[in-house]
């Protein structure tokens, strides 16, 4: 498959959204999960023809997200899931709130695994939850869920377990004996696992994802997914993510939600998601997976060649690197010294848990040539800074 190529960054910056608006022209942007390719064709074609159309008003109550959601989960995971049981909003994160809020009381613990996406901390807050921490476990097999550690936290009163599979930052995709046996252990307490499965799409071929709700029986009774096709098709400003459950239970849950929570979804995100979930859009999906393996690759090299102790495991989905930069002994953050003196902006560790400290993440969902330009600056602030102190 042919890797798909970077628009050139001129006509990058003559994007509005936050990713080429936030910082200043010299900075080179590679913080918020944006990328930075031309939508799928199939995703053009249906917002031009809306546009022109004057087809910007509310969502119907069938734009087709079921039966598209659907057919991509088979053909990409291999997961059969039931159309009545997908509903939509407007994006993952207010499917998280919702959800929290039909299954949570104000006081309960919600257990998440930091290092993690930081509205996680956010999300539970706004529901009135409290939050219980139960950091990822590290050794040198990579990432993985502290199921001891969870189990602990159920057995002392947490009632649900806010799960990040595909896990962001770290790139990790969770087994499928991990999540069952994080099915067992909530079932074991009446707890309910919350899964955000939104980079799921972006998992690299050879690398087995397994949906959370598709792990075991118990996962379908205990779980709920949400999702979105925003994240791999660079859709965000659309507004449109669904959430997919896997039991009568659960979906009765989800159908006495509000049906304000389905009206927020946007016509174009409900539009655009469709045409991501479309067999024809499966083509442009392959070539972005093989530009962003290239990519975690030659981010490895660069980093050996230019940052000398950077410590960078290669993430099996996304287009997101945790990199700790521990041993450059930089006392200040790492994110602010690159931005002020590299001019590269990167997000900050200690925003994804105090397990950052000392790290930072980077989108290299981007063309070669800037992800190489954004290390070369920073490995000429390393240089630097170490001839100063030196």
């Amino acid at each position: 498959m042919t890797p798909l190529d970077a628009l050139p960054i001129e006509e990058l910056r003559q994007r509005s959204s936050t990713k080429w608006r936030r910082y200043d022209a010299d900075v080179l942007p590679l913080f918020v999960a944006e990328t930075d390719f031309a939508l799928a064709p199939a995703i053009t074609r249906a917002l031009v023809r809306a546009v022109e159309r004057g087809d910007t008003g509310y969502t119907p109550p069938e734009p087709g997200i079921r039966e598209a959601f659907v057919g991509f989960a088979q053909r990409r995971f291999g997961w059969d899931v039931d159309p009545a049981r997908v509903r939509w909003t407007c994006d993952v994160m207010m499917a998280v709130v919702e959800l929290l809020r039909a299954v949570t009381s104000p006081g309960d613990r919600v257990v998440i695994t930091p290092p993690v996406y930081p509205p996680f901390f956010d999300t539970a807050l706004e529901t009135g939850a409290e939050i219980e921490r139960v950091p990822l476990l590290h050794d040198a097999d990579g990432w993985r869920l502290d199921l001891p550690g969870i189990e602990a936290a159920l057995s002392g009163g947490a009632r649900t377990v806010l799960l990040c599979n595909p896990h962001n930052p770290t790139g990790t995709v969770h087994s499928r004996e991990s999540l069952a046996q994080l099915a067992e252990i909530a079932a074991r307490y009446d707890a309910t696992v919350i899964s955000d499965e939104i980079h799921a799409p972006l998992v690299q071929p050879g690398v087995e994802f397994t949906p959370f709700l598709a792990a075991s029986d118990t996962a379908a009774a205990v779980g709920y997914a949400v999702t979105s096709a925003s994240k791999a098709f660079n859709t965000a400003g659309l507004k449109c993510a669904q959430i997919v459950t896997a039991d009568e239970r659960t979906a009765a849950v989800v159908r006495a939600i509000p049906e304000e929570v389905e009206w927020r979804t946007g016509l174009l995100g409900a539009m655009a998601a469709v045409a991501s979930f479309d067999p024809t859009s499966d083509e442009w999906l392959d070539s972005l997976l093989a530009r962003l393996d290239e990519n975690r690759h030659l981010l490895a090299d660069l980093l050996a060649e230019h940052v000398p102790g950077a410590r960078y495991e290669i993430p099996d989905a996304g287009f997101l690197a945790w990199i700790d930069l521990n041993a450059l002994g930089w006392s200040e953050d790492p994110a602010a010294i690159i931005l002020r003196e590299a001019r590269v902006a990167v997000n900050v560790g200690p925003s994804f848990g105090d397990e950052g400290e000392g790290h930072i993440r980077i989108n290299f969902g981007c063309s070669p040539e800037v992800l190489r330009e954004a290390i070369e600056r920073i490995g000429a602030v390393v240089r630097a800074r170490a001839s100063v102190s030196g």
